[in-house]
């Protein structure tokens, strides 16, 4: 009796100390924020604005 006790002991310690198990570490990708110097973009607010313009305009 007192082995099957100190068996029953034993393995509830051993399943406790691996109760958590292996989980690989998360490692995150750094973030990179590219500038641009790019000017092409520049032009399409007022060509835009010249349209709803000339849209008024001519509504009128």
């Amino acid at each position: 009796m007192k082995k099957i006790a100190l068996a029953a002991a034993l393995s509830v310690a051993a399943t406790s100390a691996f109760a958590g198990g292996y989980e690989e570490p998360i490692i995150e990708e750094p973030v990179i924020i590219e500038e641009t110097t790019s000017s092409g973009g520049g032009w399409v607010v007022p060509l835009l604005l010249l349209a709803v313009v000339g849209a008024a305009v001519a509504a009128s």
